[in-house]
């Protein structure tokens, strides 16, 4: 167990990954098109370079924060607490929120500036059509009960390849690539590249990922109960009450 950082240096862990897991996302789909004019060799550039910047980032950062990166899996750690008495306050949660939504733009627009692109540029690329909202829902579930099922388990010590395993495969099943991370979504439309969404497409996205984030939460009461066990062996940040809390030590998508 390691002891919980001050809210400041958490808050300032998640913007830092968030913006590095952006950067990550954004940096290589610019690399990937500049690379190849083959969608399918730019999209596998693009994910294997996510999963790898992912691991990485979880690995570093999950002992100070918990490694979220997302507000989704934000909300559902303090949702799953609720009952336990040890949920993030809302202080804490809107620290996290507001962290992650600064760090992903700012992130796309470091990405944009190491390739000479305009730093701010709205993009372009229009994402709006059912099929790719139910895959952000389908994306957004699955992570929400990988995270929380590795944590009820006391398995969240593997979160780092785990996670970063299922983002690489959710990017070629999922009709949208699987962003599953509200933050990240608007992060990513401030950059007019590959990886870009369009301002207009961004808030069904968001709506799509909160009921994938209800339904991964429903999932992980049916499959593994609403209370969570001891989390066991499994890493976890501890809190400075001294309780562990589930959903510590995990990852979002990108």
């Amino acid at each position: 167990m390691t002891a919980a950082a001050p809210l400041v240096r958490r808050a300032a862990a998640e913007f830092a990954g968030t913006g590095a897991l952006v950067a990550v996302v954004v940096g290589s789909g610019i690399q990937a098109t500049k690379l190849s004019q083959d969608i399918g060799v730019q999209l596998l550039a693009n994910s294997l370079a996510t999963v790898f910047g992912l691991g990485v980032l979880i690995t570093l950062l999950g002992p100070v924060s918990g490694a979220h990166f997302n507000p989704a899996v934000t909300l559902a750690a303090w949702w799953s607490g609720r009952r336990s008495g040890e949920r993030l306050t809302v202080r804490e949660v809107g620290a996290y929120v507001c962290a992650q939504t600064a760090g992903a733009i700012g992130g796309a627009v470091l990405a944009d500036a190491m390739f000479a692109e305009r730093l701010v540029a709205w993009s372009t690329h229009d994402r709006w059509a059912p099929h790719l909202w139910l895959g952000e829902v389908v994306a957004t579930a699955g992570l929400v009960l990988l995270i929380f099922g590795l944590a009820r388990t006391g398995r969240a010590h593997v979160a780092p390849v785990a996670v970063a395993a299922s983002i690489g495969a959710a990017y070629w099943f999922t009709s949208s690539t699987s962003f599953a991370n509200p933050a990240v979504t608007v992060g990513r439309m401030f950059s007019d590249t590959f990886a870009g969404i369009a301002p207009g497409s961004v808030l069904p996205f968001v709506g799509a990922q909160l009921v994938g984030l209800v339904v991964g939460l429903g999932l992980v009461a049916v499959l593994f109960g609403r209370h969570a066990p001891d989390m066991g062996e499994g890493e976890v940040v501890v809190p400075r009450d001294g309780h562990e809390r589930e959903g510590d030590l995990v990852a979002s998508d990108r």
